[in-house]
């Protein structure tokens, strides 16, 4: 179905939206639900996020990742861009120009880019199971009650191994990650 799906996206045919929405409209909910609380926030978000995937479907490359990563991350960004965007509208407020610029710098750039890839090769190196736990908590912002349920453990389990987790990423990147 998936190829089905990208075949009729890239040649702009509108079944290829219907059939996105069909099969994994319920996916991209799950993504942008924790992000979102208010649903009419959810609802627009998941309108950017299916015209995002009409716009830049020629950008997937199945040799890069799968299908369904692409989609989880144009999902998961473009409900963080969403969230922004409207916490910045609720905090409407006059800005001076004596009022620091909040774009990193060149240094601050080079610095995120080598703790993320750092942080992505520590990642690789744990089990399918925790790298999947910390993606949920930590990337995809689910609760812990909505992680503990969906894998029948309790709260304190779950807390528990991340902890673990974060310990031992720590461990491997010399302590450059914090809570």
């Amino acid at each position: 179905m998936e190829q089905e799906i990208i075949a009729l996206l890239r040649r702009r045919e509108e079944a290829g939206i219907e059939l996105l929405v069909r099969h994994y409209g319920a996916l991209m909910r799950y993504i942008v639900t924790p992000i979102l609380p208010r649903e009419q926030d959810r609802e627009e978000c998941l309108s950017e996020i299916t015209a995002k995937i009409w716009e830049k479907i020629d950008q997937f490359d199945l040799q890069k990742g799968s299908w369904s990563a692409w989609l989880t991350a144009v999902s998961r960004n473009t409900a963080l861009n969403h969230a922004r965007r409207q916490a910045a509208h609720d905090d409407v407020e006059e800005l001076t120009e004596a009022v620091p610029s909040d774009q990193p710098t060149p240094e601050e750039q080079v610095m995120r880019q080598e703790l993320q890839a750092a942080l992505s090769a520590a990642l690789m190196q744990l089990s399918f199971q925790d790298r999947t736990l910390f993606y949920r908590k930590y990337y995809y912002l689910q609760p812990t009650a909505q992680i503990a349920a969906e894998l029948g453990m309790t709260e304190r389990a779950v807390e528990g191994k991340l902890y673990r987790i974060k310990k031992r990423l720590r461990g491997r990147l010399g302590g450059v990650i914090h809570d």
